[in-house]
């Protein structure tokens, strides 16, 4: 049975992102003296790239401090979308920093190619930059795939459609880390055995290709959440049944959901009470239940109004909301 996102232990998410901090600092330390060493393209790049992942940790973290604040008067949806605005951020980041720079420099060798020595300190460098890039992408990983599993969906699918911009920023920047560092590798081995820099200067472009494509992904993904994304069909239906489980429900007849940030849902909602109360009740009634809704961890705010006779009521059972008489 489909189930809600339920929100992210405390410092879950904090501690991929802290872990990923840390690992892309020595990374991108251990890279740039390995590219002044080796006057590599592709470490250039991979320079760039870590230190652009490296600036973008710091966004992501401000993403989840910055909306997990509770709500107050001058936010009544409270702070969750601050979520969506710094991992945008992070996102122009990791395209201008990464993308751009790891391009340019490709080019530029391209067209004023630079011989390269030392290429055993840029394998040296390359293979820690892999164990280290690997240890940030497990926690990411295994925080993601329990997440997918608690919501039935496959891993890749999870990170494509969870409402938690900061672990898809963190699980897309490391993956990317990763065949960056094989992409890398290429480029300096076939530099070695050519002689010629051309390998080198095109794994630095294709580098910057590959950071361009990923940060276009979550610049559109957290585009989407921030004009009000709506929910998928499993967790529509999920919460379609917790509400008609209230024990003061009779029917549904309309629902709507957007998540206004990580695991967050706003809830709107047409029922029909059961009894018949008088008219002070019903709003009484109304009020009552909507608090109920909202002690769920998921539901940041809901609010119910009353069905009409006519209205028929909603069918979850074909997979996808529709009204049936």
């Amino acid at each position: 049975m489909a189930q809600t996102e339920k929100r992210k232990k405390p410092g879950s998410t904090l501690l991929t992102v802290i872990i990923a901090f840390v690992v892309n600092a020595l990374v991108a330390a251990a890279k740039s003296a390995a590219a002044v060493l080796t006057g590599s393209a592709s470490m250039t790049a991979e320079a760039a790239h870590s230190w652009a992942d490296t600036g973008n940790q710091v966004f992501l973290f401000l993403a989840e401090r910055r909306s997990a604040k509770p709500r107050d008067l001058a936010h009544p949806m409270g702070y969750g979308r601050e979520a969506y605005v710094w991992s945008m951020f992070a996102a122009f980041g990791l395209f201008t920093a990464g993308a751009v720079v790891s391009i340019m420099h490709g080019v530029q060798q391209i067209l004023a190619p630079e011989p390269a020595a030392d290429f055993a300190v840029a394998y040296a460098v390359l293979a820690a930059a892999f164990v280290l890039e690997g240890i940030s992408f497990i926690q990411a990983f295994r925080q993601t795939r329990a997440a997918a599993h608690q919501l039935e969906r496959h891993t890749l699918e999870q990170v494509m459609i969870s409402s938690d911009p900061t672990l898809r920023a963190v699980f897309a920047e490391d993956a990317a880390a990763l065949i960056g560092l094989v992409v890398a590798f290429a480029g300096v081995f076939l530099h070695q055995v050519t002689g010629s820099p051309l390998p080198d200067a095109v794994g630095s472009i294709v580098v910057g290709v590959l950071l361009a494509v990923v940060a276009v992904v979550l610049i559109d993904r957290n585009r989407r959440f921030l004009v009000g994304q709506g929910v998928t069909p499993g967790i529509e239906r999920s919460l379609a049944r917790r509400v008609l489980e209230h024990g003061d429900i009779a029917r549904l007849t309309y629902l709507h959901l957007e998540f206004v940030g990580p695991r967050r849902l706003y809830l709107v909602a047409a029922v029909d009470l059961q009894g018949d109360l008088p008219e002070h009740e019903v709003a009484v009634a109304l009020r009552r239940i909507e608090r109920e809704l909202e002690d769920h961890e998921t539901v940041e705010e809901a609010v119910l109004t009353l069905s009409t006779p006519d209205e028929p009521d909603l069918d979850f059972d074909a997979g996808e909301t529709r009204a049936s008489s």
